[in-house]
């Protein structure tokens, strides 16, 4: 089977291929021609290989250049790459390659290194299409986060500057002592309602994989308080309805101290109910209470003791489920116990006004959390300023060890309550459901987004990517205008560099293509300072002297190994001679004239402009002259 009678398949054709297979029919057409081109060379059942060859047409087809997809999570080292390329070197490559953004003083590009194989346009070049045209299953199915997030990086390079951020006052004061879903507690994919007392995930119909997760602005400490959450209404996209995705959608309500995980449940101190008729506690799940539908109402309720224990338990339509957790004295240590939500595809209602009654009556001596008095309800976290915020940006190939500087300096700075957006974290989001592949995706996607909503939402944030591009940079950081930008390289050097890939390799289990790594290097361009962009400079390993000298190395040993791109002969363009519309040459004006009838006014054919003078006439005589050269007319 070849890769060109797949490609002229139709798009109706492939997405039927693949659902008779059993694959995902989701995506652009370019995926889902990788995703039929690996199924056949995979080792189909002969069944599926007749399927797929019964859908082809027939006749002979052309030669079709192939391109080499990639994976890319954390390159490889550059002594690696020599076999690889000249493996490389004997496959085609597609031609929508584009220009390079290179840096003043940056060597030329060579004509090898404009795209990452397995993208019509990756590492190297900074527009265009990005989908992948085909290749090996053993290269398709291993991409890393570095692929994907450098197919938006890329995007970067064609968009528009951003807007400065308008400085206007809040609509209206917030009342520090009234309990609403904390704005500053939340995921920047949960969208919190106009009232405060509902939402839903913001991206719900373009990551449906994505939980996200909310705390109210208040928790206890003593008492005997609850709250009630309500499954407002389920968010299904069409393709999920179609395919008939399984957990398509997941409430959790429950409990949580202030400085734990916003995936409730995850962490050691975070107690929740989930709607599929479980109890989660620090990732362990046990049978507990009946599964959610919509219209359901969970009441959450905490019991303090004097002497500090708690005992956590939930009811479902007043319908009492058991007790749930208890927590001895131990456990809290006096720490405030916060609500909290989590929810995926699925809309949801907190009951926060103190006057409107309960939706069921609660047990006996236990009190609303809003109707408690002010002084027993404890914030839990307050409003930064714009002014105090601020945003580090990580700069560095994948595999130099951004993440772990990173989680070591909000390790350093707690009380910075740092938000790390990058896409691992947006991974573990994910708790279940799709291919890794599928998921890496769209959390790179999605961090596009998130990035322009934290910039519009005060707090402390690190980028954690590898923000190779200069005009990926410069558009970030332009968003955060009003923030302290704090711009961090990490470049180690190459031998320590070699055994940070291959720890990670390692851990992780990614392959990534040398290939790939060689398109990185080449684009990769170190920042200097500018005072306009950032406010602070900072290379955390290597000076920038040497780092720069390191890295015009990897360079000139990239351009030098990378496979050459073939690309076709533009056809010629053949400019036509336009008529003049304005009448014939001056010179032979009288000529005409002497025309029996052409000088009669009471004729028809008289053309008003030619008894005009000649220079009031508008035509530009000069023009023709310059353009070709000679006097000629047609």
């Amino acid at each position: 089977m070849k890769l060109a009678d797949i490609k002229k398949l139709k798009v109706a054709e492939l997405r039927s291929k693949l659902t008779e297979l059993g694959l995902d029919s989701r995506g652009l057409k370019a995926e889902l021609v990788d995703r039929l081109w690996s199924a056949s060379q995979s080792g189909q059942s002969p069944e599926h290989v007749e399927l797929l060859e019964d859908s082809l047409p027939s006749g002979p087809t052309e030669p079709v250049e192939v391109q080499v997809p990639t994976e890319s999570s954390s390159p490889p080292v550059v002594e690696c790459a020599a076999a690889l390329c000249e493996v490389d070197r004997s496959r085609a490559y597609t031609d929508t390659a584009t220009q390079t953004e290179l840096e003043p003083g940056s060597p030329a590009v060579s004509p090898g290194s404009e795209r990452l194989p397995g993208s019509e346009t990756v590492c190297q070049a900074e527009g265009g299409q990005l989908e992948p045209t085909g290749g090996p299953l053993s290269e398709e199915m291993g991409r890393g986060r570095a692929f994907y997030e450098f197919k938006e990086e890329i995007r970067y390079k064609r968009s528009k500057s951003p807007q400065p951020p308008q400085d206007k006052e809040e609509e209206e004061e917030w009342d520090e002592d009234k309990v609403r879903l904390d704005p500053y507690g939340r995921h920047l994919h949960f969208e919190v309602g106009s009232d405060g007392s509902c939402g839903q995930p913001r991206y719900w119909d373009r990551f449906p994989l994505l939980w996200s997760g909310c705390r109210l602005t208040h928790g206890v400490r003593q008492g005997r308080v609850g709250f009630e959450v309500r499954l407002e209404r389920k968010l299904f996209t069409v393709e999920s309805e179609d395919q008939e995705v399984k957990d398509s959608y997941g409430l959790r309500a429950g409990w949580s101290v202030g400085n734990s995980s916003l995936l409730l449940g995850e962490d050691e101190l975070s107690y929740a109910y989930d709607g599929c008729g479980q109890k989660v506690s620090g990732g362990n799940t046990e049978e507990y209470g009946e599964p959610l539908s919509e219209g359901d109402i969970i009441g959450c309720y905490a019991s303090f003791s004097t002497d500090g224990a708690v005992e956590l338990f939930f009811h479902k339509n007043s319908r009492f489920l058991g007790r749930a957790f208890y927590l001895s004295p131990s456990v809290l240590r006096g720490r405030v116990l916060v609500p909290h939500v989590l929810c995926k595809n699925c809309s949801v209602r907190l009951l926060l006004d103190p006057v409107t009654p309960q939706w069921y009556p609660g047990p006996p001596g236990f009190t609303p959390l809003t109707a408690l008095p002010a002084g027993q309800r404890v914030r839990a976290t307050s409003a930064p300023s714009r002014a105090q915020c601020e945003v580090v940006m990580m700069v560095g190939l994948p595999g130099s060890g951004k993440s772990f500087w990173a989680q070591t300096h909000m390790k350093q700075y707690p009380e910075k309550k740092y938000r790390l957006l990058g896409t691992e974290d947006l991974l573990t989001c994910m708790l279940s459901g799709g291919q890794r592949d599928s998921r890496l995706q769209q959390a790179s996607q999605c961090l596009t987004d998130l990035i322009k909503a934290a910039a519009k939402t005060p707090g402390n944030y690190i980028l954690d990517q590898c923000n190779v591009l200069f005009s990926a940079r410069r558009h970030k950081l332009q968003l955060f205008a009003g923030f302290r930008r704090r711009v961090v390289v990490v470049f180690p050097s190459t031998d320590e560099w070699k055994r940070r890939l291959s720890q990670r390799r390692m851990s992780d289990g990614e392959h990534i293509p040398e290939t790939a790594l060689l398109k990185l290097q080449v684009s990769c361009s170190l920042p200097e300072r500018q005072p306009e962009l950032m406010e602070e400079l900072e290379y955390a390993e290597l000076p920038q002297e040497q780092a720069q000298i390191l890295l015009t190395e990897y360079k000139e040993e990239a351009h030098r190994l990378l496979p050459p791109v073939i690309k076709p002969d533009k056809k010629p363009r053949w400019c036509k001679k336009r008529r003049h519309l304005l009448g014939p040459p001056p010179s032979n004006r009288m000529q005409w004239t002497t025309v029996p009838g052409w000088a009669d006014p009471r004729s028809n054919m008289q053309l008003r402009h030619w008894n005009l003078p000649y220079q009031q006439q508008n035509y530009d005589y000069n023009r023709s002259f310059a353009s070709s050269g000679s006097q000629s007319y047609s």
